[in-house]
């Protein structure tokens, strides 16, 4: 498993303590310091299920600096893919990417179909 995270979100440490107190291998990834490319998130968002918008950490300071919330719908897919993979800061987090599954933030009720 692939585990993309931000080292001081409060929500990743959460979800990495989870994973962890459930012995799950995982290969942790810094999203600051390696940001996932077009290829791999339009890859990822093809097999979530999700749409592009869910992938956008919209709380952050970067998305509200860039005025994101009304761009996005102006914005074709493959646009909004491009965008994500110029920083880190815009992707929302965690994103566990399994061999079946890909999720995108931490809820420990959806993370629980892993075990």
């Amino acid at each position: 498993m692939l585990f993309i995270h931000y080292p001081k979100c409060t929500t990743c440490k959460k979800a990495e303590k989870w994973l962890k107190d459930h012995k799950l291998s995982y290969e942790p990834r810094n999203i600051r310091e390696e940001n996932p490319t077009e290829e791999e998130l339009a890859e990822w968002i093809k097999r979530s299920g999700l749409p592009v918008k869910r992938f956008f950490n919209t709380s952050g300071m970067l998305y509200r600096e860039m005025g994101l919330k009304d761009k996005l719908s102006e914005m074709s897919e493959a646009e909004q893919i491009a965008l994500l993979a110029t920083d880190g800061m815009l992707v929302k987090r965690p994103i566990l990417v399994t061999e079946t599954d890909v999720k995108v933030g931490y809820k420990e009720a959806d993370w629980s179909g892993l075990l």
